[in-house]
């Protein structure tokens, strides 16, 4: 199958970086530092593990984390699986959505879940984008 990337080398979308995770980095040089040094794709997990904190005081300690590991020479989050157990399960369930998955690039991936993620407040919303993707999936579509 060929696997074309509808974005070309050096155009990879840059995660904006939430106000308190830029201020907390500012106040920690080490960690900026390393900050500056991850992939485009390493920014967007740290970023995405903490956006998905439910609680503002789990947020907190998220963003105190990732300093912490930044400054320690850590590149990517512990422990922080970025495809949701629904999403395996769907995926489980189509075996052609799961075929099309396993062909997209680590970006691909990323930007389809950050799509089914962004309505994850709404429980009922972010079950229909994951149906919707693996209807998409099924039907050869890389993208909604």
């Amino acid at each position: 199958m060929n696997k074309t990337n509808p974005k070309r080398a050096g155009e990879e979308s840059e995660a904006r970086v939430p106000t308190d995770l830029r201020k907390a980095l500012a106040t920690a040089p080490k960690a900026k530092a390393k900050w500056s040094d991850l992939t485009p794709i390493a920014r967007r997990d740290f970023i995405s593990w903490i956006d998905s904190a439910k609680q503002p005081e789990t947020r907190r300690r998220r963003i105190e984390k990732a300093c912490s590991m930044l400054a320690a020479g850590k590149r990517r989050p512990c422990c922080y699986s970025i495809v949701s157990f629904n999403l395996y399960t769907a995926l489980a369930a189509t075996p052609k959505a799961k075929a099309q998955w396993s062909d997209l690039t680590p970006i691909e991936r990323r930007d389809l879940i950050s799509w089914m993620d962004s309505a994850k407040q709404q429980r009922k919303a972010h079950k229909r984008r994951i149906e919707k993707a693996c209807v998409m999936l099924a039907a050869g579509k890389r993208r909604p």
